[in-house]
């Protein structure tokens, strides 16, 4: 699904328009990456965690030449799904999915 698909199916439930949805969806968006840029970590209840982890250095390999190479340590996002998330997602597996 797309942020515009998204925003899309937003604003036939809520009944607002599609461009204001979307600038709403973009806001959180933006501040949910605000937040991570500033602090790090960002805890939204029922839903997950997002927090910028370090990885560290390592070798790798190439798969084409199979020539070693070092991967340089880098920050990334990790998402951490909540309770109620990984509860409905584990439901998904059993049932099959609507279309």
């Amino acid at each position: 699904m797309t942020k515009k698909e998204l925003a899309s199916k937003i604003a036939k439930q809520s009944e607002i328009t599609q461009l204001l949805t979307l600038e709403a969806v973009q806001m959180v968006f933006d501040g949910i990456t605000a937040t991570l840029l500033d602090e790090g970590r960002i805890e939204l209840r029922n839903f997950g965690v997002f927090e910028v982890k370090k990885r560290r250095a390592r070798k790798a390999r190439n798969p084409r030449t199979g020539e070693r190479v070092s991967v340089p340590a880098r920050l990334v996002v990790a998402f951490k799904p909540g309770l109620e998330m990984e509860q409905r997602v584990h439901e998904l597996k059993r049932s099959p999915r609507p279309k």
